[in-house]
């Protein structure tokens, strides 16, 4: 270990900055942040610079560097763009025993600035020994998406009983135990939800041991595969839940992702086959919610999109039980964009319709003449087995025989499968490929976009910005 990482508090400690220009500005701005005592010094300043000192947050003297104006600070910063003036203030701070860091050259800092995720007052600093500071960077970037943003507001919330605690709980153990709770508890939800008074009435009556379990459901969109179409949120409440109770169209990557506790339930539904039906399911979220767990709902796409979340969340709410909902990519967005397939365009589709292949047996026939209407995309939902009426009854009210059509197989997976060619042909295409569910099928002239643009979105699917952490090194 190279450097010893420490968080120093800067309030009002002096901090010098040998230079005026952008580099020293970016480096007076950290500084502020810290509400470090700051004085800069260069023969000339940048205007913003002169700004702060107008607004009385840093003091400037403008002078050529010597080695009497290192006393009495207790940090410095070289930040010009003249080596031999680095290199004095470099050597008059190693005299006095001061730390100093020399811009951009590591071999003369006793002290480097990391990157940085703040969520005040939880901060996290990366740091390469300033060997790969872009490597740091992408690191702090992949960290940004997975530390949630309330942590900090959690965190200000448990400072305040942090006395509290300590005198309910004398021994280190019961505390640490206590927290644990209060971590697993609905505070982190009411937190996450901005109800910071329900959140502190919830911590004041799990210490004074008033507070019942309270369950809750996540009805959550995981997408239609890909786990890095994931929404942030989705992947916290996810790994928050006691009880995942999940679909078949879940991919096995995204369930990769479960917290590893969790208790798993399926109540998956293919065609001919519910395993669970619909009504046990709603009964069984209500079920586990009563008994204290944080039930995570999870389906594939988006949960308001053919993903019955809807009829879930009546029966929720008619026991009274907390939920959340969080959206999903739906299976039109997702698997369309990944085959290279605009939904819309303005030479070829104007509007789009989504629908599904399959309804409630009681449910309304489709209203195909509004279906076949030209210069319009069809995304249709588990429309598999019925793709030979909806060839027949497309063409029948109007639809051009010869309009694109594009099947997408497991769409945004690693096995998606494209097979593309004309509405007549659509239940053709199903049989002679063998296409199994889930799959979406797109008809409209977009579909023809396929072939032109498919490259474009393969390429932008394995760019080093979507790769997993030990494939960008």
């Amino acid at each position: 270990m190279q450097y010893l990482p420490i968080f120093t508090k800067l309030d009002d400690k002096p901090v010098l900055i040998v230079g005026g220009g952008d580099v020293a500005l970016r480096k007076a701005s950290a500084m502020l942040k810290a509400r470090a005592k700051l004085t800069l010094i260069a023969p000339a300043f940048c205007d913003e610079l002169h700004a702060l000192q107008q607004q009385g947050k840093v003091t400037l003297v403008e002078d050529f560097f010597n080695d009497a104006h290192i006393d009495g600070h207790m940090l410095v910063i070289a930040a010009t763009d003249n080596d031999i003036v680095n290199a004095q203030v470099h050597d008059a701070a190693q005299q006095r025993n001061i730390f100093v860091n020399v811009v951009d050259d590591q071999p003369k800092c006793s002290f480097i600035f990391p990157s940085i995720v703040d969520r005040n007052p939880i901060t996290i600093a990366i740091s390469s020994a300033g060997t790969a500071p872009v490597l740091a960077r992408r690191l702090r970037e992949k960290l940004e998406t997975l530390v949630p943003q309330h942590i900090g507001p959690l965190a200000q919330l448990v400072g305040r009983f942090r006395n509290q605690v300590k005198a309910r709980f004398k021994h280190f153990a019961d505390r640490r135990q206590f927290w644990e709770r209060v971590f697993d508890s609905n505070v982190v939800s009411e937190v996450q939800k901005g109800n910071h008074d329900a959140a502190y009435n919830e911590l004041q009556n799990m210490l004074t041991g008033t507070a019942q379990p309270q369950g809750e459901v996540y009805v959550v969109g995981a997408g239609p595969g890909d786990p890095e179409l994931l929404t942030l949120k989705a992947l916290q409440l996810m790994q928050q839940a006691d009880v995942v109770v999940y679909d078949y169209l879940v991919s096995d990557e995204i369930m990769e992702l479960v917290r590893r506790d969790a208790d798993l339930i399926c109540v998956g539904k293919r065609a001919g086959d519910h395993s669970v039906p619909q009504e046990r399911t709603n009964e069984m979220l209500v079920e586990l919610a009563q008994q204290g767990k944080k039930v995570c709902r999870i389906k594939g796409g988006d949960p308001f999109i053919y993903g019955r979340g809807g009829e879930e969340v009546q029966v929720l709410a008619q026991h009274g039980v907390k939920y959340q909902i969080v959206p999903g990519i739906t299976a039109a967005a997702g698997c369309s964009a990944y085959a290279g397939i605009p939904l819309t365009h303005r030479n070829h589709a104007q509007s789009i319709q989504f629908v599904t292949g399959h309804c409630r047996k009681e449910g309304q026939d489709l209203d195909w003449q509004s279906l076949a209407k030209p210069q319009q995309t069809l995304a249709i939902y588990m429309g598999v087995m019925k793709s030979p009426e909806i060839k027949e009854q497309l063409i029948k009210h109007g639809r051009g025989a010869d309009t694109p059509v594009a099947i997408i197989e497991n769409g945004t997976r690693k096995s998606q499968r494209v097979v593309t060619g004309t509405l007549v042909e659509l239940d053709n295409l199903v049989q002679t490929h063998a296409i199994q569910s889930p799959a979406l099928l797109i008809v409209g002239e977009v579909a023809s976009l396929h072939h032109q643009l498919a490259w474009f979105s393969q390429q932008a699917q394995t760019s080093s910005f979507a790769q997993p952490l030990t494939e960008m090194v």
